[in-house]
């Protein structure tokens, strides 16, 4: 599809995290003479926090527009051609083309491409069940989402508010309703919240959820959404009771927004992701690549395949096709799976496997768990810390770890990311040099006062 200046064309599908610094970072290496970039995003907003938007529902965040890195008009400044409001709604890799609808006149073309970057993101997880659809029922994945859901907030019908589900999206929704006056009921399958956890040190989030006034329904399974008259949810209906709601707030998760490849005949994997080689390339499409929340990605520790969606690894796996795209050379290895959260002051961090992450895939491990402190006990402001550290019986390799706690708790997993990473022992974590100093961590850290336990546990 090259011009006849010879000019390559790069289409980009998807103007967040990874669509964007993918054409930001392949218009560092090529100029705009020798490669065009279109990009087409459905939105109104591009290079925006998805992850803030709770932050913005509860105030902590004034402005809508703090959340976004980089607008519109000044990608096109940097010579990248954004169309917004643009929905692609077919890729036809034969062709070389994807055909775009214009959401607001109607109108389809079709446009060529060199190179294609698909960065399609995910979708939030909407039960085919009665009254999903209804006004009211919000899920929050973009900014349109958000400024969605406040708009019904505006609306003042009532204070009560149901999350349902229990994951990050929703522990963090709830917490942000909370901020705003709601009286908050989360309903959860699952017995505890938080799923990333094992179920012991969900425990721990439930308590404090519930401290903070927050009603927490678990073991639950929500049949249906009723209506009012006027159309509007009134409440969430599980098959054991009835809860009532001037506003729902889905927080089941996300999946792969894959559609549009799957039609096209691209390679998914179990989760219902794109599969990409190290190169963030579709495998078996040398001009096609994908990045963030549509993909599946390796994980370290265990080896498998899994979806992670992340805006860490959205930008990273733009920068990275990116610069292949431009024509150098860069890879993507893996996650090793680190995520934290936080519910008011509560912190909440993981990192590498599960328990039943291990279990699936054959690992024999060991597990501990110790209390201990963000500060020396003495300073003052010292605030308790639990640590769950897993490592695999034999070798003593650390799997995972899992930290809940008060201030100072949850950054303290990076040092684990750092040593699954390497593929350390806990008896070569327990020798790491740590700052120390009382107004920051006991004299051993949290973290090697588990390693120290684990290690002792795994020789036993």
């Amino acid at each position: 599809m090259s011009d006849k200046g010879g000019r390559e064309r790069l289409v980009v599908i998807g103007g967040d995290a990874a669509g964007m610094s993918a054409a930001s970072q392949a218009r560092r290496m090529r100029k705009p003479d020798e490669l065009e970039i279109v990009a087409f995003e459905r939105g109104h907003f591009t290079s925006y926090s998805a992850c803030g938007i709770p932050y913005w529902v509860s105030g902590d965040v004034g402005e809508r527009d703090e959340l976004i890195a980089r607008t519109p008009e000044e990608h096109r400044e940097r010579d990248i051609d954004l169309r917004t409001r643009t929905e692609v709604v077919e890729i036809d890799p034969e062709r070389r083309a994807v055909r775009t609808r214009d959401l607001d006149a109607g109108t389809e073309a079709w446009t060529g491409y060199d190179k294609l970057v698909i960065a399609t993101g995910a979708r939030p997880v909407r039960p085919d069940m009665p009254g999903m659809d209804a006004p009211g029922v919000h899920g929050v994945q973009t900014l349109d989402d958000g400024q969605a859901l406040l708009d019904s907030l505006a609306l003042d019908r009532g204070r009560r508010a149901v999350v349902v589900g229990a994951g990050y999206i929703g522990v963090e929704m709830a917490e942000a309703l909370i901020k705003r006056g709601y009286e908050v009921t989360v309903v959860n399958r699952g017995s505890e919240p938080m799923s990333t956890l094992d179920p012991d040190m969900g425990r721990l989030v439930h308590r404090a959820m519930e401290g903070l006034g927050i009603t927490m329904v678990g073991g639950a399974e929500v049949t249906e959404v009723r209506t009012g008259d006027d159309g509007r949810v009134r409440s969430v209906v599980t098959r054991d009771a009835e809860y009532p709601a001037d506003v729902v707030v889905l927080g089941i998760g996300v999946r792969p927004e894959t559609g549009l490849a799957r039609a096209a005949g691209l390679p998914l994997g179990a989760h219902g992701g794109l599969r990409t080689d190290l190169g963030m390339r579709v495998r078996g499409h040398e001009d096609i690549w994908a990045g963030g929340d549509c993909v599946e990605v390796v994980n370290l520790v265990s080896g498998r395949e899994q979806y992670v969606p992340l805006g860490t690894h959205a930008n990273k796996h733009g920068q990275i096709i990116g610069t292949n795209a431009g024509g150098g050379y860069a890879t993507f290895p893996g996650v090793v799976g680190t995520a934290v959260s936080k519910v008011c002051d509560l912190e909440i961090a993981r990192t590498g496997l599960r328990e039943k992450d291990a279990e699936r895939v054959g690992l024999r491990f060991e597990t501990v768990t110790i209390e201990s402190t963000s500060r020396a006990g003495y300073y003052p402001g010292a605030s308790p810390m639990t640590v769950k550290m897993l490592a695999e019986r034999g070798t003593g390799r650390l799997l995972g770890v899992q930290i809940v706690g008060r201030e100072g708790a949850a950054k303290r997993v990076d040092v684990a990311a750092v040593a699954l990473t390497a593929g350390m022992t806990v008896e070569r974590m327990t020798a790491l040099d740590l700052g120390y100093a009382p107004p920051f961590s006991p004299v051993w850290d949290p973290v090697l006062v588990a390693a120290r336990k684990a290690t002792a546990k795994v020789r036993g």
